[in-house]
């Protein structure tokens, strides 16, 4: 027997108002992957869901429909262009289904008032929220300490880096045990030797569908201290105000405020090359046409579709590329 009803969404939200309604969140995306993500893809196909849309969408509908899950929150402005279809679907299967949006304006009026809509959906009052914010916020420091180990003294991985901030985007539904278990893992990071690296590296764009790019990374002698999008999940900049914490909050809004935060992180990690992901099918791969054009630095796009190991090809380029910049 359940002890709290769960909560699906389609990605990063103000999550602070779920927790604090009693719900126990779960992103649909950590779980597709986690999971038997190629047989999610193929119950989304069998539905009808042509091979021309992202696996996440396929991913996370299936995901849905299996996670034993009382409601989820589609985010359909801000985030895929396809979000508003796959909620439709979620809504057809008989998932109840609640849309928030990143309004396109970035205005404070105009994301405190979709922040009220949840607010009052769940009945939870603001004061509320911020308590729970101000308990989020203080395992969001030890994150943004874990970060820094990354670039800095170098205790921390590319990969460690990226599963942990990663999982922040809904600390796995329990922010008390992702707490212990992140306390452990730094007390045991504490204790490491600097992890050596010849290239340092950046990550740009949303998580990554392949599994093993960075143990590639790592073979090559290089590693990413910098992961873009993960970072953001972990709501760096702690503002005290919900709203402005949201709004500082750069992926749903447009790539001039993505280069705002990804630019000076290059400078100040000493970043040598950079590795731009893209999605099959995303329309994110325009924005990367805008990110090669303003960062100048060795610039890597790299693909994917299904949640697989890098193919060959795709691992030839990789490695090509660090032969020529490493």
């Amino acid at each position: 027997m359940k002890n709290k009803r769960r909560l699906g969404f389609t990605t990063s939200f103000p999550v602070e108002v779920a927790f604090a309604a009693g719900l126990e969140p779960i992103d649909l995306n950590n779980i597709f992957l986690e999971g038997d993500s190629a047989l999610h893809i193929r119950k989304a196909e069998l539905k009808g869901f042509p091979r021309t849309i992202c696996s996440w969408i396929k991913g996370n509908y299936a995901a849905a429909l299996a996670a034993d899950l009382d409601e989820v929150v589609g985010v359909v402005q801000g985030d895929c262009s396809n979000g508003a279809s796959l909620t439709a679907m979620l809504a057809d299967s008989g998932l109840p289904v609640w849309h928030f949006s990143y309004p396109q304006e970035r205005t404070y009026i105009a994301l405190d008032a979709e922040i009220r809509k949840l607010e009052d959906h769940w009945e939870v009052s603001r004061d509320k929220v911020l308590k729970v914010k101000m308990r989020l916020d203080q395992i969001r420091q030890k994150l943004v300490q874990l970060d820094e180990w990354t670039w800095q003294e170098r205790l921390v991985s590319g990969k460690e880096n990226h599963l942990w901030l990663v999982n922040s985007s809904d600390f796995k539904g329990d922010p008390d045990r992702f707490e212990q278990e992140l306390d452990t893992f730094m007390r045991d990071a504490a204790q490491r030797d600097p992890i050596p690296t010849k290239l340092r590296c950046a990550y740009l764009g949303v998580p990554p569908i392949y599994r093993d790019i960075y143990d590639r990374v790592q073979e090559q002698g290089a590693d990413v201290l910098f992961n873009e999008v993960q970072r953001q999940f972990a709501m760096p900049a702690l503002l005290t105000d919900i709203v402005d914490q949201y709004l500082a909050y750069t992926y749903p809004y447009s790539v001039s405020e993505r280069l705002a935060d990804i630019l000076p992180q290059l400078e100040k990690r000493r970043i040598d090359a950079v590795l731009s992901y893209t999605q099959s099918f995303c329309h994110l791969q325009i924005d990367n046409i805008l990110l090669k054009k303003h960062i100048n630095l060795p610039f890597l796009t790299l693909e994917g579709d299904q949640p697989e190991d890098l193919d060959s090809r795709t691992l030839l380029r990789l490695e090509s590329f660090f032969e020529v910049h490493g």
